[in-house]
Order: structure tokens, then sequence, then C-alpha cells
């Protein structure tokens, strides 16, 4: 599948837009990236994450506390790759390269690999949000139905009662099953992987095997296996679903876009920036506890527009981005709660089953 191209407007939303928000950040004299309060919250998680992996790991808690500390395990590793990772690998978590390098590096410790997420994430769904064949975050076939350009089987009828399932096992089976067909396929989807240098291929084989040892490895010797299974299986699921859920209800729902190009032209209908604001959707963004924990990635329109900003400054530039979109007539999609956000994903996995 060829990659479409977006429209072009002689009144561009997106030039306005940037136009704005770099006034924005001029009047206010702040810088665009990370600042200490991130600093801080990156320390408490990286802390958080060390001191129950030490304690689950070499002092063998009772049955109860090692329940207890597995699923908050699976909880600060999400919020890792929510508020480190995620902004390291934007490049948005500081103003100096090598920290933005360090912070995206936290994924391949914790089994991801860095550079497939830059191919998957960065490049590809940023780029075509919600585009059936080129977004890999939709691509969950043939087990879901999340556009309706996609195949519809007889199971995809009970999708919105199943979807927890499959969405639980999402870190695990990224860890040990879809990092390595993108690397051995040299695809993220239909797109090429950009060629990886000797140090990429080095990263990628090294760090499964750091991943294997830290996670897999020395639990198991200090453990016994069955513990570690019951430990591991637990975290991993936590992870996966909190993941799966944060990520889903960005773009998932009842009002969002899921947009096709021309088959003559190649084009998509709508401009970039227009496009970003038609395909995604925001959630519980005065819940200063929700945007604490996911990173601002309930500001997902902020964040689909301007990637490159930290998720700190989200709440401020939230109201430009408002405004924007009311003056240009665009629709602002936000669901208020999160239980709003997951209603209207399971309306959306219903309807999708059925249609």
């Amino acid at each position: 599948m060829s990659l479409p191209k977006f429209s072009a407007s002689t009144q561009s939303f997106h030039i306005e837009l940037k136009k704005r928000i770099s006034n924005y950040f001029e009047e206010v004299g702040q810088s665009q990236t990370g600042n200490y309060n991130l600093f801080i919250k990156a320390v408490i998680l990286m802390v958080s994450f060390a001191f129950i992996y030490i304690h689950l790991v070499f002092f063998t808690p009772s049955a109860f506390w090692a329940i207890l500390e597995s699923v908050l395990l699976g909880g600060v590793v999400a919020a890792i790759g929510f508020n480190v990772m995620h902004d390291g690998a934007h490049g948005s978590f500081s103003k100096y390269k090598w920290v933005n390098s360090l912070a995206a590096f936290s994924l391949n410790i914790l089994g991801g690999n860095s550079f497939m997420w830059n191919m998957k994430h960065n490049v590809v769904h940023h780029a075509y949000t919600n585009v059936d064949g080129i977004d890999d975050d939709i691509d969950i076939q043939p087990w879901m139905r999340m556009s309706e350009t996609q195949k519809k089987y007889k199971l995809h009828r009970y999708q919105h009662l199943y979807f927890w399932v499959l969405y639980s096992v999402l870190y695990i089976f990224w860890i040990f099953l879809l990092d390595y067909q993108k690397y051995f396929k040299s695809k993220v989807g239909t797109v090429p992987l950009k060629k990886m240098s000797l140090s990429d291929h080095f990263v990628f084989w090294g760090f499964k095997v750091f991943h294997a040892f830290l996670f897999v490895g020395l639990p198991i010797y200090r453990l016994g296996w069955f513990d570690w299974m019951i430990s591991f299986t637990i975290f991993t699921l936590v992870a996966g679903f909190v993941l799966s859920m944060v990520f889903q209800l960005a773009h998932t729902v009842e009002h969002t876009a899921f947009p096709v190009a021309d088959e003559k032209t190649g084009r998509l209908e709508d401009e970039w920036a227009v496009h970003q604001i038609k395909t995604t959707a925001n959630f519980a963004t005065n819940n200063p506890v929700v945007s604490w924990l996911v990173g601002g990635l309930n500001f997902q329109i902020e964040h689909h527009l301007f990637p490159k900003i930290s998720h700190v400054h989200y709440p401020a530039i939230s109201k430009i981005i408002r405004q924007a979109c009311q003056d240009y007539g665009l629709v602002y999609i936000e669901y208020p709660r999160v239980r709003y956000a997951v209603a209207s994903h399971v309306a959306f996995l219903k309807q999708m089953g059925r249609k």
C-alpha cells in the first residue's frame, strides 16, 4: 500500500495553530520541553520501580504483598512508559538531546525496543493516525475489527466483551513477539523499516537478552518457577491493559474518524493537522491525578498536534487549541471522565462488531 498524501489548504489551520502556540511560549518565556516537575516525577517513578523490583526479587515478600507489588510494578512500568520514555522518544523530555535519548532508552530496559517504537509510533502512527492499512495501532486483525474498512468475522460480535483479555496480553506479546516480527520482516505493518545500523542491531539483541535476564532468569533463580510465573503474569497483564486502554481511548471511540484516501488521487480529505483533530480524542483533562499518571496522554489532541512539546504544557496549550478549533469550525473531541471514554470505546467496539 502506497502512503497517501494530505490535502493542502490556502487557509492552513496548522500554520495558524503553530503561530498561536509559538506566541504563547514567547509570552510566558518558557521552554517547550520538560521542567523540574517532570524530572521529579521521573525520579519518583524510577526509584519506585527499583524499590518494588528489588523487594520482590531479593526479599521474597508474603503472597499478599507479592501480588500487590506485582500489580504496582505493572502500573509503574506503564507510568514510566507514559511519562519518561514517551516524552524522551519525542525529544520533549529535556532540551538536551542526550537526556531525551536516555529517557527513550528506558524502553529497552523494560523489554521493548526504542528503534521499533520510533518507527511504529513516531513515524507511522503520528503521521497516518487511524488510516487503515498504515497505522499499526489499529491493526489487531483478525482478533479485533477497529475500522469499517477491515474485514468482519463472526467473533467480532463479541469483541466488546473479550477486548480486555487481548489488551492485557499486549505487553507480553509486544516484548516477546511483535518486536521480533518487525525486526525480521523489516516492516511496521506495510511500511518498510529504515535501515538499522550496527549499533541498532546490537541494542536490539543485547537488551532483549538483558530484559530476559532481569525479568525472567534472575527472578526464577531467586524465587523459583511457580512464584515467578504468578508475579510475572500479574505484572505484565496489568501493564498491558493500562498501556492499551490509554492509547485506545485516544483514537478508537465513537466520535473519531477513520479517513480513507481517494482511490484516484491517493489523497486524504484534510490537511495533516485537521486530520489529527478528527482522529483523536481527549479524556479526563480536568483530573490532575489521571494527567500525572498517564503523562498527559489524556491530552492526546495536544500531543498529536505538537509531539515535541512536553506533556507538562498540555493543560495550558489546550485552551489555545480549543479556541482555534472553534474559530475554524472543527469539533474538539473530549470526554470529561475516564469512564465516559471507556464507555464510548466499548460502544465503538460493539458497533464495529455488528456494522
